[in-house]
């Protein structure tokens, strides 16, 4: 399997609340509160190692909190390519109701001083060729500036990485003008970033992206790669929570296309993988029969030759 690194430049405690309704303005009882160490490259680590990759984690982690985090490096067999920094990793609240709606309170984060973010642009070029492909994940904490991440993602292909990006807004406008090895936004992101272009795909594939993969929550997932464009849908599960599904999705694309598989069972096991997510609380592949039984109801199809 592959060596891979996760970068998540501003990771969360997830504190998940559990409630049959959620009545804004009144006392709300929850069912139950789970906390997680997460942030959107630690979701991915989680899965990429349940698919049997080696995966290091890291990023910007406050030195105040890191006790989950620890613990679950630890529990994963995670490399760790953390630079810690003074204050606190942020809290964000996640209150799912029974019908699938999910409720994000998300925090600010740490502050990133220069030198830390100098710290991760050495490590990262040190540890860096020891891996195959690299996924930068989330959103930018307060310090880090658009410009600087374009220029580590940069830096990061300038080692010969396959750089995947996940990210919104700001961030990803930037990251795409880095050209990475593939995106995976969802509609709104996209259209977003590229100013509701008619010719947003083409235009990330002049860029340099090969993969172009645009999920939009149950309708699907379209993968738009240079040999062909395949869209996948789901079958229809009970929705638990949708934290973590476009994670997941990522995850098994990355596992596929690294995998040597063929694209229509790439795509049809990672819109598995993100349809498992949502029927739980949590991150990772927790039932392989179930894995399974979710690949036969994927429909994929190709939309047009290139």
């Amino acid at each position: 399997m592959a060596r891979i690194l996760t970068l998540t430049l501003n990771p969360a405690l997830d504190l998940t609340v559990r409630l049959p309704r959620l009545t804004p303005g009144e006392v709300n009882r929850s069912e139950t509160l789970l906390t997680h160490a997460a942030g959107k490259g630690v979701n991915v680590a989680q899965v990429l190692a349940d698919l049997g990759h080696v995966v290091n984690v890291g990023g910007f982690l406050g030195r105040a909190n890191p006790q989950a985090f620890d613990a679950l490096i630890a529990s994963r067999g995670f490399g760790d390519s953390f630079i810690r920094v003074p204050g606190e990793t942020r809290s964000n609240i996640k209150i799912a109701e029974q019908d699938g709606r999910v409720t994000d309170i998300n925090a600010p984060g740490p502050l990133v001083s220069e030198q830390a973010q100098q710290d991760l642009l050495t490590l990262i070029t040190t540890v860096g060729p020891d891996f195959d492909a690299v996924v930068v994940a989330g959103s930018l904490p307060r310090g880090v500036s658009p410009q600087w991440f374009q220029n580590m993602l940069e830096q990061l292909k300038a080692l010969g990485l396959k750089v995947v990006l996940d990210t919104s807004g700001e961030a990803l406008r930037a990251g795409l003008k880095a050209g990475p090895w593939m995106v995976k936004p969802n509609t709104e992101e996209l259209a977003e970033a590229l100013d509701n272009a008619t010719d947003a795909v083409s235009q990330l594939h002049q860029q340099g992206v090969e993969h172009v993969v645009v999920s939009d929550g149950a309708a699907g997932v379209t993968w738009y790669s240079s040999a062909a464009t395949l869209h996948a849908t789901p079958p229809q599960v009970t929705v638990a929570s949708t934290v973590g599904a476009g994670d997941s999705l990522l995850a098994g694309m990355l596992h596929g296309l690294l995998s040597g598989d063929t694209p229509e069972q790439t795509l049809r096991r990672a819109t598995a993988i993100a349809a498992m997510a949502v029927t739980q609380i949590g991150f990772g592949i927790s039932d392989d029969a179930q894995l399974a039984r979710l690949e036969s109801g994927v429909v994929v199809r190709t939309l047009t030759e290139q």
